[in-house]
């Protein structure tokens, strides 16, 4: 059985709504003989070096990446967000580069945004998933508008080629499914790849109520209030290679 590899995960470092802490989950990948992990912190690599000393230390391939905001031109209070990772040393360099950009050229509303068209620019050594529900494609199937998707998905891929994927989680949120389906839908009729993902927020489901407390704190809002917003779910945890073969068994 090929063991299943985790590329999104917010670490402590990703400020505003990650709680794993690093040698514990290099602990966990390293126990459960996963060969990789990824780590994408929203917008920064604050915790690169350390995240990559324990995985090779550990013997884990460490992959490095970010949770990018990307400008959306209809609603720029609510740009959407997708990971990018690298693939080689050009497309580390390059996605410092994009990071560095952003919180000097594009910040709104406490928010770094990086420009589509610097993606494009420089692409060279850089992967990109489609963000799911949180990315621009996700977000025009949530709206009702596969014809959008298709036209922004066909955009990505005349530049990234291969590097494109259509990203897929079940994580137990609201239209996740509407997502799925409609993603391996249109995964099929443009010849694009898919990739399984679980938006990884925390080590296990035991740490789902510090976790809320962390985005409450950040957001400034009572934990128990009935009127805020719950974008995360108890599903968000470091699940096994078992776990999300169970969970993807429909889509090998």
């Amino acid at each position: 059985m090929n063991q299943f590899v985790h590329l999104r995960v917010h670490t402590e470092y990703s400020l505003v709504d990650g709680i794993v802490r690093v040698k514990p989950l290099i602990g966990e990948v390293a126990k459960t003989e996963m060969p990789a992990i990824a780590m994408t912190d929203i917008t920064n690599f604050f915790g690169l070096v350390k995240f990559y000393n324990a995985a090779i230390g550990s013997g884990v391939k460490p992959i490095l990446g970010a949770d990018l905001w990307i400008e959306n031109p209809t609603d720029p209070k609510q740009p959407f967000l997708m990971p990018i990772l690298a693939s080689n040393d050009k497309g580390y360099r390059h996605l410092t580069e994009i990071i560095s950009a952003a919180y000097q050229q594009n910040q709104h509303h406490d928010k770094a945004v990086v420009k589509p068209e610097w993606l494009m620019e420089k692409n060279e050594g850089l992967i990109v998933l489609s963000g799911a529900r949180s990315g621009d494609v996700g977000q025009a199937f949530r709206r009702g508008n596969p014809e959008l998707a298709e036209e922004l998905a066909k955009k990505w891929q005349s530049v990234f080629g291969d590097r494109y994927y259509l990203e897929l989680q079940r994580t137990n949120r609201d239209q996740d499914e509407l997502v799925v389906k409609a993603s391996v839908i249109l995964a099929k009729k443009l010849a694009i790849p898919v990739v399984a993902t679980n938006d990884v927020m925390f080590l296990t489901k035991d740490d789902f109520d510090a976790h809320e407390a962390r985005v409450c704190i950040n957001e400034g809002v009572v934990i128990d209030d009935p009127k805020r917003t719950r974008r995360y779910s108890e599903e968000q945890y470091l699940k096994t290679t078992e776990e999300m073969n169970e969970l993807f068994a429909d889509i090998p």
